[in-house]
C-alpha cells in the first residue's frame, strides 16, 4: 500500500467536511474547497479524520491513491493556514501597482501589463517591487505567482526581472574583448 496514500488525514473541528456523489467538500470561515474523488478510491469520513483506500492493486491505482491523499492534505492546510508566495521585481523602473482587481506591471516594455487577478486569490503590493500572492488553494496561488513571473523572467546577465523571494539566479559573465 502506498505510504502516502494510507495515512489518516485529521483536521480541526472548525473545518466542516461533506462527501457526496464522489465529491469531497471542505469549508470553514476562510472559504470552501472541493475535489472530485475517482471511482477507484473509497473515502471514509469519520468525525475529524479522512481515510482513502483503493479498490485494486494496479500501479495507476497506487499512484492516484497517493496523489489524492496529498491533494486533500493540501486542502486541509490551505483552510487552516493558507498559502503565500512572495515575488521580487528587480530592475530600474520596474514596479507594480494594484488597481481594484487588476495588477498593473511596469516592466520596461513599450506597454503596461494588466493582469486580472482570479477569484479566491489575493495579491498584495507590499512595496512597488515586492508582491505577495496568497489564498487557500495551493494550486491557484502558485499558478498565479508563476503567471506573474512569466511576464518577465529573470535574465542571467543583469539579474533583471520578476523572481520568487528566495530564488537564486545563476549569473553569467558577459562577453569580454580579447587582444
Amino acid at each position: 500500500m502506498s505510504r502516502i496514500g494510507k495515512r489518516k488525514l485529521t483536521f480541526d473541528k472548525d473545518i466542516k467536511a461533506s462527501y457526496s456523489l464522489n465529491e469531497l467538500t471542505l469549508s470553514n470561515s476562510k472559504g470552501s474547497l472541493s475535489i472530485k474523488i475517482p471511482e477507484i478510491l473509497k473515502l471514509n469520513l469519520e468525525q475529524n479524520t479522512i481515510l482513502l483506500t483503493r479498490i485494486n492493486e494496479l500501479k495507476t491505482s497506487k499512484q492516484i491513491h497517493g496523489t489524492f491523499n496529498a491533494l486533500i492534505l493540501n486542502m486541509i492546510v490551505g483552510l487552516k493556514k493558507g498559502y503565500k508566495q512572495k515575488l521580487k521585481i528587480v530592475g530600474v523602473g520596474y514596479k507594480a501597482e494594484l488597481k481594484k482587481d487588476i495588477l498593473v506591471l511596469y516592466l520596461g516594455f513599450s506597454h503596461l501589463i494588466n493582469y486580472k487577478i482570479p477569484s479566491n486569490v489575493i495579491v498584495k503590493v507590499l512595496k512597488p517591487t515586492i508582491l505577495e500572492v496568497s489564498g487557500i488553494d495551493k494550486q491557484k496561488v502558485f499558478q498565479v505567482a508563476a503567471q506573474i513571473r512569466n511576464f518577465k523572467k529573470p535574465e542571467p546577465y543583469k539579474g533583471k526581472g520578476i523572481m520568487y523571494e528566495n530564488e537564486q539566479i545563476i549569473r553569467k559573465e558577459g562577453k569580454t574583448a580579447s587582444k
